[in-house]
């Protein structure tokens, strides 16, 4: 047994399967009842790619436990969904029977750096590609299954097809190739053309010749990228794929769903609420699915703390490249995202690689791919319509935007500098005016503008990108003899803290008034000398918004 052929290792499934605490492990072995309906059948090539951190290496980890030999006698998926009665026969029948190749090209990567810096080289290895099917040639090789077999054929310096052809012809057998990470190459050689082109050469040898087509009982890619397209053709079109702009029916096998995420936060262990797991880490809607970042969620579990996990993950260069292309409007869309609105694009033409990138379609279709947007499904396949998931992937794109060099120039920032601006100077007819403009956007038009609900998000939208640094914002805060609506607490004593009531079809003279009555104030007049009270109407009839501040005496 090795690495790559029939690995028997502990791997981050089985980990996860093993823990005495299994509050944080989640079931999806019944994943396995789907694959095994793949086997020696047409579609049994597939390809499933998710952004980072969404159970990509944890289930083709789970699928090596399952059918590789190397597991043989390790009991690892027993009192587990996959042997519930249901699945019990197909389970028993392919329960490690099968002879694994494994490749996580993350990990061939990391070798064949330090293969490059040995002065000795093995003949013919040149590059990352003839590093792969060097690899697992040579465990093919040292296999003892196989190794009288490839002799007896004189199997020496050909190619890993032709080794993989001569064992399954001799011994009358076939191999499940589950590759983790497939896309490494157009990722992180996304610049290196002819790589490129040699490897994915190499997979279409594999699965899309006809002699690699008997060589294998089923073949499960994973990655971030979908499989590369030339033209509008895919590379690899015999493989089913399931990806963020056309996810299929796996939704719920990659990533958390809400009932998951629910019988997480029953345990005792568990101190974040179901809401905030669900603020923070859930809205990528997926085949009607509503996904949470699993990883995250786990973190924030383990950690008792919301706060961004996913961008310490990787560097968001990608994304900074992307946003700073010269393609019109691009700055302001983002801008425009992190607020809450929507943009439809195109994937129609998207080449599913990190260089081609001809206009804002194809910008958009990778930001999908990556994580840092959702996109959630029209009429025509082709057309998606991208916002920002969550309070997670908020955090980190405002991180971002605000490092930029066009960050203080852009009219969105400058709106939210002269509202906040506006509050403490108690300019209620300016605030009135802004938060007008606000309303009449493309960002608050996507909602019913009926209920303070709606108003609420309206100021918070607009106070944005000026609050950031200075403070935190609370909503139905408990407050005196109730509940202020909304709380812009500094988080330094020289700032002012913000008390804002909000009143529909009534007056900004009765907001203030509640705001007084009620002692919303009373909670933090120990802490903050400086206090704001500010009192904002809407009114149905007019349309019209009506401010009136006060400082707190």
């Amino acid at each position: 047994m090795g690495s790559i052929l029939n690995p028997d290792k502990e791997n981050s499934f089985i980990r996860l399967a093993n823990r005495e605490n299994k509050y944080l492990f989640v079931d999806k072995t019944d994943f396995i009842e789907k694959t095994n309906k793949r086997l020696n059948e047409d579609n049994r090539f597939f390809a499933v790619t998710r952004p980072r951190r969404f159970g990509k290496t944890v289930t083709a980890h789970m699928l090596s436990a399952y059918y590789s030999k190397g597991y043989a006698g390790q009991n690892i998926f027993d009192n587990l969904k996959i042997t519930n009665n249901e699945f019990k026969a197909s389970y028993e029948k392919h329960l490690n029977k099968y002879d694994v190749i494994y490749i996580d090209m993350n990990t061939i990567d990391g070798l064949f750096d330090g293969y490059s810096n040995k002065k000795q080289k093995v003949d013919g290895v040149n590059d990352l590609v003839d590093y792969f099917e060097y690899s697992i040639i040579k465990e093919l090789k040292s296999s003892s299954e196989f190794s009288e077999c490839l002799e007896k054929h004189q199997i020496e310096n050909t190619g890993l097809l032709e080794t993989l052809l001569a064992i399954t012809q001799d011994l009358n057998t076939k191999f499940i190739f589950i590759m983790d990470e497939w896309d490494l190459v157009y990722r992180e050689y996304c610049n290196d053309e002819v790589l490129q082109k040699k490897f994915i050469k190499l997979l279409k040898n594999l699965f899309k010749a006809d002699g690699g087509q008997v060589c294998f009982a089923l073949a499960y890619l994973t990655g971030i990228l979908p499989i590369k397209k030339y033209n509008s053709q895919s590379a690899l079109n015999g493989f089913d794929e399931y990806n963020m702009l056309s996810p299929g029916d796996y939704a719920p096998y990659f990533g958390f769903t809400e009932d998951e995420v629910a019988n997480i936060v029953k345990s005792p262990n568990c101190k974040v609420s179901h809401q905030d797991l669900k603020e923070w880490y859930e809205g990528y809607k997926i085949k009607g699915v509503d996904i949470y970042n699993p990883n995250s969620v786990c973190k924030a579990v383990t950690r008792n703390e919301c706060i961004s996990y996913w961008s310490g993950t990787s560097s968001n260069e990608e994304f900074v490249r992307l946003i700073n292309m010269d393609f019109d409007g691009i700055k302001e869309d983002i801008i425009n995202l992190i607020e809450g609105d929507e943009v439809t694009f195109s994937c129609a033409n998207f080449q599913n690689d990190m260089v081609t990138i001809k206009d804002k379609n194809d910008v958009f279709s990778l930001l999908v791919c990556l994580g840092y947007l959702g996109c959630s499904e029209t009429k025509n396949q082709y057309r998606k319509v991208a916002y920002v998931p969550n309070a997670e992937i908020k955090a980190v794109l405002m991180d971002i935007v605000r490092e930029q060099n066009w960050y203080e120039r852009m009219e969105t920032i400058r709106r939210s500098e002269n509202l906040l601006k506006a509050i403490r100077e108690l300019d209620g007819t300016t605030v009135a005016t802004i938060i007008q403009d606000i309303h009449n956007s493309s960002v608050v038009s996507l909602l019913d503008y009926n209920d303070e609900e709606s108003l609420t998000y309206c100021v918070m939208t607009g106070l944005l990108w000026s609050t950031l640094d200075d403070y935190s914002y609370h909503r139905e805060d408990q407050a005196g003899k109730g509940r202020v609506d909304l709380v812009y607490e500094p988080i330094t004593r020289r700032q002012p803290l913000i008390l804002i009531e909000f009143k529909y079809d009534d007056s900004a003279e009765e907001a203030i008034k509640q705001i007084k009555e009620k002692e919303y104030f009373k909670r933090y007049a120990g802490q903050y000398r400086n206090i704001i009270l500010v009192g904002i109407n809407y009114s149905t009839k007019t349309k019209d918004h009506q401010c009136l501040i006060e400082k707190l005496d």
